[in-house]
């Protein structure tokens, strides 16, 4: 079977114009016992910085930048647990605005070695804290010195859900359309869950649309927020997703390993676990007999989590 080669070879006048547009791909070993629902993967790994992250991260600098809340003798500073942060590092150095990050210190260490190496500096938290941990440390740093620093604040930022609003789910209606009944994206800082479900909800054809957090306050699923025991972020709105599916480590993880076997992708295990979701959603709609088709959000690859970790099980590197 012939296939096209390359991307058609999209000509970028910075790596700032490669964010979105991400492939969608439909899911078809993981699906095998729901063959009447179509499952798919929005890979937003293709983005520059290799997540999702992208998005929120180049919307909230360039409309700062825009109204003059960032200039280029402030220091972009905010709290991540990895993906933002390098988001942040790279468009930083493409846009010349210096970045510091406060990380958990038990973040992987592939997203600290990326982050600096693109000349960021790196602040570290409590790692028993968590990002809420990040989240209070990058305020107290911000009291101190307001003048010097500009602090977008991910998880207050109007411009994160928005940058879903207008890029990730115009690409997914442009792609499925009116065959779209169920989005699902999982809970963080909420931003691809508010966004991109407003955008859905437009849509004349109802399409559900669906969160994944953890299971429990105590988990493996690194980037989600397990609400009931976090700081809940300002920018989440409870009424915007129309449920919570709450899914474990081991089954986020386990789907992660199930996608890179039997579907060629390597992603990280919340990506694992909306995939999971995706399919228990997939499984109700065969069930039914209304047949469906369903997007889940892939936050990121796998290689950002190579390092071993506090719930590895069975891996030995």
């Amino acid at each position: 079977m012939s296939r096209p080669s390359g991307n058609g070879g999209r000509r970028l006048e910075s790596v700032i114009d490669g964010v979105g547009n991400t492939p969608l791909v439909r899911l078809r070993k993981v699906t095998s016992d729901v063959p009447d629902v179509e499952v798919w993967a929005k890979l937003e790994f293709a983005n520059p910085g290799g997540s999702v992250k992208d998005r929120p991260a180049l919307r909230m600098m360039l409309d700062a930048l825009a109204d003059g809340r960032l200039t280029r003798d402030k220091i972009l500073i905010d709290s991540t647990s990895g993906n933002t942060g390098v988001a942040y590092s790279i468009f930083g150095a493409a846009l010349g605005i210096r970045v510091r990050l406060v990380m958990p210190s038990n973040v992987s260490k592939a997203r600290k070695d990326i982050a600096k190496s693109f000349g960021t500096e790196i602040v570290f938290s409590d790692p028993m804290e968590g990002s809420d941990g990040a989240i209070r440390l990058a305020r107290e740093l911000v009291a101190k010195d307001r003048s010097t620093y500009f602090y977008p604040d991910q998880y207050s930022n109007p411009s994160n859900w928005r940058a879903h609003y207008d890029g990730t789910g115009v690409e997914i209606l442009a792609a499925l359309g009116d065959r779209l009944t169920h989005f699902v994206a999982g809970l963080g800082t909420t931003g691809t869950m508010m966004g991109t479900t407003r955008r859905l909800k437009e849509h004349p054809r109802p399409i559900e649309c669906v969160a994944i957090e953890p299971a429990d306050a105590l988990h493996g699923l690194e980037g989600l927020k397990h609400l009931a025991s976090s700081l809940v972020p300002p920018i989440y709105d409870p009424k915007v997703p129309d449920r919570i599916l709450p899914i474990t480590t081991e089954d986020g993880w386990d789907m992660a390993d199930r996608l890179a076997r039997e579907e060629g992708l390597h992603v990280g295990h919340s990506s694992g676990a909306n995939v999971f979701g995706a399919m228990l959603l997939a499984r109700e709609a065969q069930k039914s007999g209304r047949g469906g088709c369903v997007v889940a959000i892939i936050c990121d690859r796998g290689d950002r989590y190579f390092a071993p970790m506090k719930w590895e099980r069975r891996y030995v590197w």
